[in-house]
């Protein structure tokens, strides 16, 4: 099935989680040995938080949840795992915005996966390097339109946050920007900060340390509102394109066919420990939001991002 037929049947039914009598053995039965935690590459600030949120998790869970970095092949892995609950997965926008714009992509968000919980929010950063002229974000997109083509921006992984807000960025601009992909999102911030490239749309955490010191000039914030991680910072809807929202956003997720019972349990402890004001004041300090959702509600945001982004890449013939 063609991918927008597959995501407009699938917004017609949310994910529905029914508890029965062999679900109940499940939850009282888990977890008998550790819980694996499938996620993103070492050091990144995914990696980081799936090791604050793992270590925090209650001693009355009854295991230890061990964190493996696999990449990219985490989702692969994660998609073929068992569904006993001994095999979860901690990821960002790839998993589920890569199919979009690769029809290569191994895996199926909606049918591979069953949604646990929302954890991270990050929004990303317009900053451009400062030998710009522009000032503002109605002036960068001034300067681009009489320089199609020229411009360029840094992004990581196809589907990642920065990917994703770069092109619907150019998208409701309206302008020509050419993607340089790099393997890290780290080595592509330190090429905008060395003038290599022209701008980039990072996570915050990972901009503002070369913000505070001028080697970057931020413009705008990607989230709908103004984030307390970048306080003063306007958003891009405010600076000209109301329509404009964007952010990094991280989910767990666990393969599909996964018990409810231990969908519920996994999720209850996971968001016990988001709301921690400990926890939540750890992460915002490496520049991440900490959410804590149902898993109904994690469901519906990738669906609806599914469904804005085939359109931009559809329009903008984005697909690889």
């Amino acid at each position: 099935m063609p991918l927008s037929r597959h995501i407009a049947h699938v917004l017609l039914a949310a994910p529905v989680f029914v508890l029965s009598g062999a679900g109940s053995t499940w939850s009282q039965e888990y977890p008998t040995r550790p819980v694996r935690i499938l996620t993103v590459g070492y050091g990144s600030n995914t990696d980081i938080a799936t090791r604050v949120i793992t270590q925090a998790i209650p001693a009355d869970f009854g295991q230890r949840m061990v964190v493996e970095n696999r990449g990219i092949v985490a989702i692969d892995v994660a998609s073929k795992a068992a569904p006993d609950g001994y095999t979860l997965l901690h990821y960002t926008n790839p998993l589920w915005l890569m199919p979009i714009f690769r029809a290569d992509a191994k895996w199926d968000p909606l049918s591979d996966f069953v949604p646990i919980t929302q954890t991270l929010e990050s929004p990303n950063l317009l900053v451009i390097h400062p030998s710009l002229p522009a000032k503002t974000v109605k002036e960068l997109i001034a300067f681009a339109k009489t320089r199609p083509g020229e411009l360029n921006y840094a992004s990581s992984s196809t589907g990642s946050g920065n990917h994703v807000a770069a092109e619907l960025f150019k998208s409701l601009a309206g302008i020509k920007v050419v993607r340089v992909n790099y393997k890290s999102g780290g080595q592509a911030v330190q090429d905008v900060v060395a003038g290599q490239v022209h701008l980039m749309f990072p996570a915050a955490g990972s901009a503002m340390p070369y913000v505070r010191t001028g080697k970057l000039r931020v413009l705008a914030v990607t989230s709908a509102k103004r984030s307390p991680l970048t306080p003063g910072i306007p958003t891009l809807a405010e600076s000209g394109l109301p329509a404009y929202e964007s952010s990094s956003v991280a989910a767990l997720m666990a393969p599909a066919g996964t018990p409810a019972a231990i969908v519920t349990r996994v999720n209850r402890e996971f968001v016990r420990v988001l709301a921690r004001p400990e926890i939540k004041e750890r992460l915002l300090k490496a520049g991440i939001e900490a959410v804590g959702s149902t898993p109904e509600a994690l469901g519906a945001m990738i669906r609806s991002e599914m469904a804005r982004m085939d359109k931009v890449v559809k329009a903008s013939g984005l697909r690889e």
